[in-house]
Order: structure tokens, then sequence, then C-alpha cells
């Protein structure tokens, strides 16, 4: 799938929105992804799952493991799509852990899988699960990357990350948000605010 059409199931589903925005890495933003506007629709799912499941099909992962809650649907389609069982991370007294009865081996070959990385925290999280558990992150994915220009890399440790889509959408600080100094009114759609 290439970018164009990854961008058209965000424009086709009004996942792509404008306004004042405080992400989930607590940084602002003019626009937000809202992915689950997305990912509801299974065929559309399916598909961007299947396109990141191919990019991330050449390491050869045993399994999938995704941050809770944006990443569960898009690493349950990328399991899917890699044929491996898909499992989640999920926050516990603010620190992910695995439960509900997942277990990683030592060695396993993990992909870590994201709907959407601006700073890579959840990611990095979710890869220190791994290393507790003695698993091996081979690879990150995420549907969007919308990180600034100069930190599109690797993880930690130069695990290798593929997306399917690069947007360079601007995200500022608090204190230097241009919305905010114009008086903007704040909107905190991600799920890490829910309790907020």
């Amino acid at each position: 799938m290439d970018p164009n059409a990854v961008r058209r199931h965000f424009d086709e589903t009004g996942a792509l929105l404008t306004g004042h925005f405080k992400l989930s890495s607590g940084l602002h933003s003019d626009r937000y992804l809202q992915c689950a506007k997305v990912l509801m629709w299974p065929d559309r799912a399916a598909a961007l799952g299947a396109a990141l499941a191919a990019k991330l099909a050449p390491f050869s992962p045993a399994a999938v493991v995704s941050p809770a809650l944006g990443g569960v649907i898009i690493g349950q389609e990328v399991g899917r799509g890699l044929g491996v069982r898909a499992i989640f991370a999920e926050r516990v007294d603010g620190v992910f852990a695995l439960r509900r009865g997942f277990a990683l081996e030592s060695g396993e070959r993990i992909a870590v899988v994201e709907d959407v990385v601006t700073t890579g925290k959840s990611t990095r999280e979710v890869l220190g699960v791994l290393k507790s558990t003695g698993a091996v992150a081979i690879a990150c994915g995420a549907i969007i990357d919308r990180r600034a220009a100069s930190e599109k890399t690797d993880f930690v440790d130069g695990v290798p990350f593929r997306t399917l889509l690069a947007l360079d959408v601007p995200a500022w600080q608090p204190a230097a948000c241009p919305l905010c100094a114009k008086g903007v009114a704040l909107d905190a759609p991600g799920s890490r605010h829910l309790r907020a």
C-alpha cells in the first residue's frame, strides 16, 4: 500500500482532525490523527494491517506486542497478516505490563506495533517490557510516523522501525505552543487523558 492510499483512509474517514490538541505525549499540535475512526472499519483495518505486516515480515517475528489502547486493533491485524499471535501491554499504575495471562518467552522474536508514533514513548515503554521478559525486539512498526523529520530514525538499541506513512505534523511543548498563545481552546482526545 503506497503512502497516498494510507492518507486516503484517514481523509475518507475524517480521521485527520484540525484544531488545538494535547497529544498523548503531552505535546500540543494543530492536527490529531484519530486512528480509531479508520480502524473501526474492519476492511480498512485489515488492509492497513496486511500492509504493515508485509513491511515487518522480513524480520520473522514470532509474535506482535502492542501498547493499549491505540495499538490493540492494528496489532491484531498485523498479527493476522503475519500469522502470529498478537498481544498487548497495558498500563498498571501508569507503567506498561503484560496482563490477562499474556507471556513472552526468553529469546522470542517480537515486533512492537503501534497506531501512531509521535515521540515513540509508548513504543519505548513496550520495548522495556520485552527486555524485562527476555524477549527480543526485532522490529517496530506503526501506521503513521508523525515524529519530526530530524527524529525519524530507528528506536532504542537500533531496533528497525517501519511505517506506512510519515507525516510532517508540527508538535510543540505547551510553553511554546502558538495556539495556547492565541488562547485557542485545547482538546485532549488521546487515551492517556481519559482520566484527566
